[in-house]
């Protein structure tokens, strides 16, 4: 599907309404070639084009949606959609009218193209399976084109065209001894890749080393931006949707209240012009480059998509109440240094599982598991047991929060549920001066 095909099927669909109805056509698909390996060798791959079509009719108050997929003919795609609107139509006349129907009357027009050439599944996956040789490597490769459109009887012609690559994988050293990584982003640095690979290495020959078993209790800490992912995750789930704070659900009511507070030295913000998401929403209305959530410590504005912002009279920002395309403001430690400042505690690669403990005070609750290391001395000396946390982000990203890193690291979404997803994160490694661990 390309832009012309797509906008030439909207028009002709539109020249079926009738009366005062109105018509958004949102297209989604993708070109990408997956491939799955283990013990660092292809066990499975394949290539995928696929594409979908969403309509939502308008008449008045009321409105109703549905989507069904494309084949690439364009009559064919054409009957499909001609269908599916005569059953939208008939559904219409007997739903209420929604009170938060929103949607953008400001016709618009846009082509973008973000990202850059990813190589060849064949090229790359044969770099990383010379490049890895000797390790017991398991994961998953994506790659290609992910397309997004929008095409309204309003006048919106919007196509948005991303491509990028992500390689999720985990190095198996025995037993319960195992370590996780990704590289992912628009453009492929085969050094990056033998950097991490080799990165790899050096942890499995640490996670040789006999287990250290520490005991519950509160923990200076280095949080890798992986780790730091997770807890974005977590502040995410809530903190930035305008319904939330509204009806006073958002984990960082005490925050905007004024009862806690988070470092100066964070800030976060939602980078659509950075990311790989479309710059506009699939109602039509089109979203500013950079959103500020939290600047220097402060909470300075929610997102706010189309139902949200009629719901509240508030200008609509975003596609979705959670972040797509998160940004956390880099800081003044070279990832050189982190060993060093660290001293003695624990470097912590990657969270697992978190959820909230005490949603009212912003506490999370997770599993260090794979690739936390006891430092000594700015060493880093053996494996520690998986331990289980429990504190607040109040802390974590507050009072305890001791500095993060020059160096940032893109990291790409692994989701592909309903396709491959476009979503990212922007984070560098935090230092903490303490982390409290459960058990």
């Amino acid at each position: 599907m390309n832009p012309d095909v797509f906008f030439s099927l909207a028009e002709r669909l539109q020249s079926h309404l009738s009366g005062s109805e109105i018509l958004f056509c949102n297209l989604s698909g993708e070109v990408s070639d997956f491939v799955r390996l283990n013990r660092g060798r292809i066990r499975q791959a394949g290539s995928v084009q696929a594409g979908g079509l969403g309509l939502t009719l308008i008449d008045g108050a009321r409105q109703a949606d549905a989507g069904c997929d494309l084949t690439g003919d364009p009559d064919m795609d054409l009957a499909r959609a001609r269908h599916l609107l005569e059953r939208l139509r008939e559904r219409l006349t007997f739903l209420p009218e929604d009170p938060y129907l929103s949607y953008s009357t400001e016709a618009s027009e846009g082509l973008a193209d973000m990202g850059g050439e990813p190589p060849p599944a064949e090229e790359a996956i044969a770099m990383l399976v010379e490049a890895a040789e000797g390790l017991d490597l398991v994961g998953l490769w994506a790659s290609g084109e992910i397309h997004e459109g929008l095409a309204s009887s309003i006048g919106h012609r919007r196509w948005h065209r991303s491509r990028s690559f992500h390689l999720d994988w985990s190095g198996y050293r025995g037993g319960d001894k195992a370590l996780k990584s990704s590289y992912g982003g628009a453009h492929w640095d085969p050094d990056r890749l033998r950097e991490k690979l080799q990165a790899m290495r050096d942890g499995l020959e640490v996670m040789s080393r006999p287990s250290r078993t520490i005991q519950p209790g509160r923990y200076r800490a280095y949080l890798a931006p992986a780790a730091v992912e997770e807890l974005m995750g977590m502040l995410a789930w809530g903190g930035f949707d305008l319904k939330g704070h509204k009806t006073h659900q958002t984990p960082l009511l005490k925050l905007v209240r004024g009862e806690r507070v988070l470092s100066p030295a964070l800030s976060i913000r939602e980078d659509h012009a950075r990311g790989l998401t479309p710059d506009f929403t699939p109602e039509g209305f089109l979203k500013p480059s950079s959103v500020t959530l939290i600047e220097g410590g402060a909470f300075a504005a929610c997102l706010v998509d189309a139902r949200a912002g009629k719901e509240y009279g508030e200008t609509v920002n975003a596609a979705s109440e959670s972040p797509e395309s998160l940004s956390l403001d880099p800081g003044e430690l070279p990832q050189a240094e982190v060993l060093a400042r660290l001293e003695t505690g624990l470097w912590i690669g990657n969270l697992w599982y978190g959820n909230w403990s005490d949603m009212n005070d912003c506490r999370i609750t997770g599993m260090t598991r794979f690739g936390t290391f006891w430092v000594e001395g700015g060493e880093i000396v053996a494996p520690v047991e998986a331990m289980r946390f429990d504190d607040s982000l109040y802390h974590l990203l507050g009072d305890r929060l001791e500095g993060l890193t020059r160096e940032r690291e893109r990291l790409l979404s692994s989701d592909t549920y309903e396709g491959r997803s476009s979503a990212s994160a922007l984070l560098p490694g935090i230092l903490v001066s303490g982390i409290d661990l459960a058990l």
